[in-house]
Parts: structure tokens; C-alpha cells; sequence
């Protein structure tokens, strides 16, 4: 079989992801499959027909320990929380590094650390607080590389921190802690305090003084904040705690506890826990699609779910010695959680003719959801009898919890009564961004996203020309229907944008009833959407039962650090040198400009840049970049500035200029030096920290010739808000190919080239 022939030959999205993602040197698609699937023909058969797929980290790594490489199987792990001292903060960190450095992304709990400005017994006198850390923990994820990628990470804290405000409002900097998600633990006593609007005490105990830091709260003002920051910054997302701990088979065990999140919440997990993923494709488990003969195979899901369970639990054992520390080894070895999940909901119920949220698919959804979770019980428990119970397993511990009592047969619990269970922990529903865009499905639990999307061609038209791209199930539906028109589509294509929250949440809670682990879960709402429908959303989530829910409004603050492209309609109207040239014109400059200067510090050391600007209109002219004493290549400071210049008197606006510096990446010399002295400027390498300086003196020259202008130039990284079920060009933009990305699943996604980075 090819590649081809899996994916289809017009599917170049998903080509490029498995060649680019997944693909081993030069190995063939069956070499690939047989390496992937562990040898195991009946695992290689489920892939190929695309039923069921392992997470991305098996999919490119497994096997590939017998070469020389340095790999974990885990797509997440949870690092061991930090105790209040110097110490193991930083002994962390180490974690942290060394897990990214095999692949694996983090979660980290900052509850256990003293609030700001509780003593201590050092030079310092006070503590600066639990959320200065987030800061070391965050440099040490844009450190660490993986084969092109960053670490992910999560951080959170419990509600009941005294610096929980703080956290809360740490990210509406934009330039704060951006290589980490952040999420707050909520517990069943603040969500009681929020519906009765009275106080909730926030408190902390430092063990090694004694002090007790306190201070009350209104339990509503502090939800209030939490769902506006959301709503403006797509953080933080919110953990009902609580029912995370009480909804899994290990809540009547008195030896465990949950330490933390992985990156995408779907996934809480012990202190140096870890787990495998993989996902079943429910989409290939329709028969006669987009027909009244339309129906959900369920024998033979279940059938792919036993196969699946031994799958992963085959990686688990494979994996054991790979993973990158003793801690976790040990752990995983303890309690053996594995992560099976689903992926295609959206596209299976459009297959089936039903509208996603609706009371049929919610209905439709507890009949697969309990199936999958009895099966999977079930055949954990089998496993269990060929290859021994997990070593911390307590039958009659597990059996009693009331999500084993409400997701099994009286037959799967016979089952476990005779034998236990090989693992602790069994589903989960992970984004899935990268797997369902190279099989072209939606992710997750998602709705699909758009019915198509906008692209534009400029190399063959005078002008812009936009065409569709429609999302590969739309267009199976109208080549099968024989539909021209997207208008004429059914009222059951909703998309993530049209769905009201209702029925999202409706469809996630009726998934977490099913689920022992937690969902990846971000609610996409539109632009229109208000704090306060915010609030009731979040509210919803917890009543109906859900684990964690955090929203992206489409056009939110948050959008502007995912891209450094500017709308053009959002560009100040000063005119630009060189307007209206022809292509190969250069303008020529006099001495009458105005001229700035500014100093830099980068990693390597200063830099001074100079630049002069048209008299009139306040457009860039000219740049002069020259290193300090203990600058970086003088060359290249040379060369760079030369080629802004030229830009700049090109008729190339500063705007375009900037977007491209800010193209460049990061510097490691940069973050080191912004940890250990943190009197860099902007930025994260010198290119980067060139543009800010431009834009500022830019801006200060637009304020001194237009100085009763009441209009502020727009900074780079302002994206115009919209609310469409389209998603235009100009929204969010990719950093590898320049098509516009969509936010799927806690991901953001190219459906152009398969970039992709979780959230």
C-alpha cells in the first residue's frame, strides 16, 4: 500500500504532515505501518483503515530506540509540584528540561510555593511570590528544542492561593509567560461561594515560618475576572478540581492523588505521572454515509477498542525504560495509564445526519460513549488476567467508585472482580489537531470548524482573487449530492462558530460521563460572544459535569500574539514613501529627515540603531544598525540594515518591514541572558528586538507630526476581530507557509502545510 493510497493523492495537507511528522528517513508507508503498529497485523490493519491511530509521539518515535535516539513514547507527563524552597524550584526546571529534551510535554502545579510577600529566611527578606516562577518554568519551555519544536507546558494553582488574582491577570501582558498555558483549579466550595455570591477565603501556611498569609474575596468577582480574561485572552482555562479527582476509577484509592494537567488538560495525572494516546477515528465506523441507511457500526468499534487497549498497553510496556526520568519510570510503572480517546465526532454525526449537540446526538453519543468505556474496562481486566493487575490496584477500591458503577455491565464487572485491571486509567480525549488534519476529520470532540475556508491567489490576477476550500467532509457531501452551492448544505453542517455553547457543552458532558481521565476542551464562540454569556458558559460546564473549560473568541487579544501580520484595513493612513512606484523603484533621500536613535541590549550585548524618517509623512526612510563594545557580528548588523533600508525606500511599509523581522525566531544567548540579567529589550533575538525599536520611534514620529490626532497607531501584532463561520486570510496567519491557521481543539492548525501547536 502507498501513502497515496491511504491518504489520497489530492490530499496534500495530510502527505505533507506524515512525511514531515511521522515518516522515518526514508522508510515506505508499510515499513512505517509495521514499525508503528509494533508487528502487531491485526494494530497495522486498524491504520490503514484509518480506525484507529496512536498519538503523534508512538507515531514518530516508536521503534526508533533501537537507532541511537534519545525518544519517549508519552505525549505527556506531569512534573512532581515544587516544594517551597530555592531548591526544588529549580530542581524542577531541571524536569521540566530534560523531559522536553526527549519530547514530552509538561504539566506543573505552582500551588505548593509561598505567596508574594511571605517571609523568608534570606537576603531577599520576602518572597516575590509563586507567579515569579512561572517566568523561569516558561524560558525553560522556549529553551529546550525538540526536532523544531518547543516543549508545551501547563501551569496551574488553586483557587484558594492568595496570588491566585494575580495569576489570573499574569497573561493579559502579552509579553509575559508565553511558552506556557495557564489554568486555575477551582473547587466545589469556591463554585458554591460564586453561586451564593458571599466571601471565599483565600490562604496560605508557609511550613517553614509558620506565617499564615489569608485574605477574603467575593467568590463572584474572582469567576467574574476569570471568565473576562478568558474571554479577552483565552486564558485562563478553568479546572473544576473536584470532580477531577471524584469522576475516575482511582477515587476511592487513599494512595493516590492527582498532581496536575498535561498542556491540554485532557489528561490529569500523579506526580511524575505519564500516559500513552491514541485515538479511535468514529467517522470509519459509518456505514451507507449521507444516507437513510446511515448507521454506527458498534460491534465492530468495540472490537477496535479491545484491540486498541492491547495496543497501547504493548507501547506502555515498551516504553517503561525510554522515558527520561527515574520518577517516571517508577510511576508508570505503578499505575499504567493509558489515554484512548476519539477523534471524527463531527464528521460522524454529519454522516449520520445529525446535528451536533442536539438531544439525538447527545442521546446517540452516551450509547457509544458507555460502549467504549465498558469495553474498555473489560478488556483491561483480561489483560489484567494474562499479564497481572497494575501494582497499585485495589479491586475492591475500584469497583465501588461511581464512575466504574455508571460505565460498566454486570458482565465487565465480574470481569474485574475475578482479575483487577492492568491499568488505573483508560480514556481520555485528547485535540488531536495534527492526526485529524492529516486524515482531513475534525479533532476531538470538536464540531468541523468551518464549512470551507477563504484562500487567496495573487500570482495570476491583477488583483486579489479569493476561492473556497471546502473541509474534505463538506465536500464529499456535495460531490455525492451533486451541490454547487454551499448555501444549500443541510441545517445539520453547524460549524464551531454557528454551534451554540449550549450544545457544546451539552455534547462534552455527555462525553465526560464516559471519559475516567478529562477532555481537551476549548469552546471556539464568535467575536459577539460577552463576558457574561462567558460566565454562564462556565457555569454550565461545571453543573452539567464537565472536568475544564476554557473559550477562544474568535478576534480576541489572544489572536494577536499567533501572528505579526496586520490587517491592512487596520494600518494608519500616513502615506509611505515610495507610494504608488513601479516595480524596481527606488526613492531617493536628502538630508532632511527626522532622525531617532535608540539603544538595545540583546544577548550578545548593546546594539545602537538609528533611523530617519520622511519629514512629511513620517514614513522609514533609512536604517543604521551598529554594535556596542560588546555587540554581536558586525557584518550582519551591516547587511541587515541595508536590506531594511532598501525595503523601506522600495515603497515597502514598516508594518511589512516589521512582520518580517519578527518572522525570525528565537535567540538561545537572548533568553539566557533575559533570566539572568533581564535587561534585554524586546524581543527574543536581535532581528525581533530591531523591529520593536522601529515601531516605537515610528509611532513617537506620527505623535510629533499629526499631534492633535486623537487615532493611535496600531501595534504589529493587532489582528482585526471577525465573526464569521468563514475564517479569512488575513485572521491568523502560519509561520511556516503564510496560510491563515484555524483553532481547533486547544490547537491552533495550518490547513495548508499541517503546522501545527497546541495550546
Amino acid at each position: 500500500m502507498e501513502v497515496q493510497d491511504w491518504l489520497g493523492e489530492k490530499n496534500q495537507l495530510g502527505l505533507d504532515i506524515w512525511q514531515n511528522k511521522y515518516r522515518y528517513d526514508s522508510e515506505t508507508f508499510d515499513e512505517w505501518v509495521d514499525r508503528v503498529s509494533g508487528h502487531d497485523a491485526e494494530v497495522a490493519e486498524l491504520v490503514k483503515e484509518q480506525k484507529f491511530l496512536f498519538g503523534g509521539r508512538i507515531l514518530a518515535n516508536r521503534g526508533l530506540e533501537n537507532r541511537g535516539k534519545k525518544i519517549t513514547l508519552s505525549n505527556c507527563y506531569v512534573v512532581e509540584p515544587p516544594e517551597d524552597n530555592i531548591e526544588s524550584i529549580f530542581d524542577r526546571a531541571g524536569k521540566l528540561a530534560r523531559t522536553y529534551s526527549y519530547g514530552g510535554g509538561c504539566g506543573i502545579d505552582i500551588s505548593g510555593l509561598s505567596p508574594k510577600g511571605a517571609r523568608i529566611n534570606n537576603a531577599a527578606r520576602e518572597t516575590s511570590g509563586s507567579i515569579s516562577f512561572m517566568t523561569l518554568y516558561s524560558l525553560v519551555t522556549e529553551l529546550i528544542g525538540q526536532n523544531g519544536r518547543r516543549g508545551a507546558l501547563m501551569i496551574s494553582i488553586d483557587c484558594t492561593h492568595p496570588d491566585v488574582i494575580e495569576f489570573i491577570k499574569l497573561k493579559t501582558d502579552l509579553s509575559k509567560v508565553t511558552k506556557a498555558n495557564i489554568s486555575v483549579r477551582l473547587n466545589g466550595d469556591f463554585m458554591k461561594a460564586v453561586k451564593e455570591h458571599r466571601q471565599f477565603r483565600l490562604h496560605f501556611t508557609r511550613k517553614e515560618t509558620g506565617q499564615v498569609i489569608e485574605s477574603m474575596v467575593n467568590a463572584a468577582d474572582v469567576f467574574h475576572l476569570l471568565a473576562e480574561t478568558n474571554w479577552d485572552y483565552a486564558e485562563p482555562g478553568a479546572l473544576f478540581w473536584d470532580r477531577i479527582c471524584s469522576w475516575n476509577l482511582l477515587s476511592n484509592t487513599k494512595e493516590f492523588s492527582f498532581a496536575g494537567v498535561n498542556p491540554c488538560a485532557e489528561e490529569p495525572l500523579p506526580a511524575g505521572g505519564s500516559c500513552l494516546l491514541g485515538s479511535m477515528n468514529l467517522s470509519e465506523f459509518v456505514t451507507d454515509p449521507f444516507t437513510d441507511k446511515a448507521a454506527f457500526n458498534l460491534e465492530e468499534f468495540k472490537r477496535c477498542v479491545r484491540i486498541a487497549v492491547r495496543a497501547l498497553n504493548d507501547v506502555l510496556e515498551e516504553g517503561l525504560p525510554l522515558h527520561p526520568l527515574e520518577q517516571q519510570r517508577k510511576s508508570v510503572s505503578r499505575w499504567r495509564q493509558i489515554g484512548l480517546g476519539i477523534m471524527g465526532l463531527g464528521d460522524m454525526l454529519l454522516k449520520l445526519g445529525m446535528t451536533y449537540g442536539s438531544k439525538e446526538a447527545v442521546t446517540f453519543c452516551h450509547e457509544i460513549g458507555f460502549a467504549m468505556a465498558d469495553t474498555a474496562i473489560a478488556a483491561s481486566a483480561l489483560l489484567a488476567k494474562e499479564r497481572g493487575a497494575y501494582e497499585m490496584c485495589h479491586i475492591d477500591e475500584i469497583t465501588t467508585t461511581p464512575y466504574f458503577q455508571a460505565n460498566t455491565t454486570d458482565e465487565t464487572a465480574e470481569l474485574v472482580q475475578q482479575y483487577g485491571l492492568r491499568n488505573s486509567q483508560l480514556l481520555t480525549i485528547a485535540p488531536t489537531g495534527t492526526l485529524s488534519a492529516m486524515l482531513g476529520i475534525s479533532g476531538g470532540i470538536e464540531p468541523i470548524y468551518a464549512n470551507f475556508y477563504e484562500r487567496k491567489t495573487e500570482s495570476l490576477h491583477a488583483a486579489d482573487v479569493y476561492y473556497k476550500v471546502y473541509t474534505p467532509i463538506v465536500e464529499k457531501y456535495m460531490q455525492q449530492h451533486g451541490i454547487k452551492d454551499d448555501t444549500k448544505l443541510p441545517s445539520y453542517f453547524v460549524t464551531a462558530l454557528t454551534l451554540p455553547y449550549k450544545d457544546r457543552i451539552a455534547m462534552q458532558a455527555a462525553w465526560q460521563k464516559h471519559i475516567d481521565a478529562s477532555i481537551s476542551s476549548t469552546v471556539n464562540v464568535p467575536n459577539s460572544f460577552t463576558v457574561e454569556e462567558t460566565e454562564k458558559l462556565y457555569m454550565m460546564a461545571y453543573d452539567y459535569g464537565c472536568k475544564g473549560i476554557t473559550i477562544f473568541r474568535d478576534g480576541c487579544k489572544r489572536a494577536g500574539i499567533l501572528s505579526t501580520h496586520v490587517d491592512e484595513k487596520e494600518k494608519p493612513d500616513a502615506p509611505i514613501a515610495g507610494e504608488g512606484l513601479s516595480r524596481g523603484e527606488i526613492v531617493a533621500i536628502d538630508d532632511n529627515v527626522i532622525g531617532k536613535k535608540r539603544k538595545l541590549i540583546t544577548g550578545c550585548g548593546s546594539l545602537h540603531c538609528m533611523a530617519f524618517f520622511d519629514p512629511e509623512t513620517g514614513a522609514l526612510l533609512e536604517t543604521y544598525l551598529s554594535k556596542g563594545s560588546t555587540g554581536g557580528c558586525n557584518n550582519f548588523m551591516i547587511g541587515l540594515s541595508r536590506m531594511i533600508s532598501i525595503s523601506a525606500r522600495a515603497g515597502i511599509d514598516i508594518y511589512t518591514i516589521i512582520d518580517q523581522l519578527n518572522s525570525t525566531g528565537n535567540c538561545p544567548s537572548y533568553a539566557v541572558r533575559r533570566t539572568t540579567r533581564g535587561d534585554t529589550s524586546k524581543g527574543s533575538c536581535c532581528p525581533m528586538a530591531v523591529g520593536n525599536a522601529l515601531l516605537d520611534m515610528y509611532n513617537e514620529v506620527q505623535a510629533e507630526l499629526h499631534p492633535d490626532e486623537e487615532k493611535k497607531p496600531v501595534p504589529v501584532q493587532q489582528v482585526k476581530p471577525k465573526a464569521s463561520n468563514k475564517v479569512r486570510a488575513e485572521d491568523i496567519f502560519c509561520p511556516q507557509c503564510g496560510e491563515p491557521l484555524v483553532f481547533e481543539g486547544g490547537c491552533n492548525i495550518c490547513k495548508n502545510c499541517g503546522w501545527s501547536k497546541c495550546y
